[in-house]
């Protein structure tokens, strides 16, 4: 897209406009969520995460396996079985 400069105007209300052009540019349809980020040179607006951010550590467990532990030979079988299941269809 060129630099030529847009203009829009911030209602009442706060809402402000944005130019189709930047919409579809960066695929923004309607109900898209973005975050605001106030920087010395401006104001930006970037797409929100669909989740929030999280690490490994919060997630480790949360699907722990209960029951006795299986050895490679059974974890083996398993994953060999339910290959076999998919290829029936």
């Amino acid at each position: 897209m060129a630099a030529t400069a847009l203009t829009t105007v911030v209602s009442t209300k706060g809402q402000v406009i944005l130019p189709k052009a930047i919409r579809e540019q960066r695929h923004w349809p309607a109900g898209t969520r973005l975050t605001v980020e106030e920087t010395p040179e401006g104001v930006v607006l970037k797409p929100a995460p669909l989740f929030p951010e999280t690490s490994v550590a919060a997630l480790f467990g949360s699907l722990a396996y209960k029951g006795s532990a299986k050895s490679i030979a059974e974890m083996d079988e398993a994953v060999a079985a339910e290959a076999r299941r998919r290829a029936r269809g």
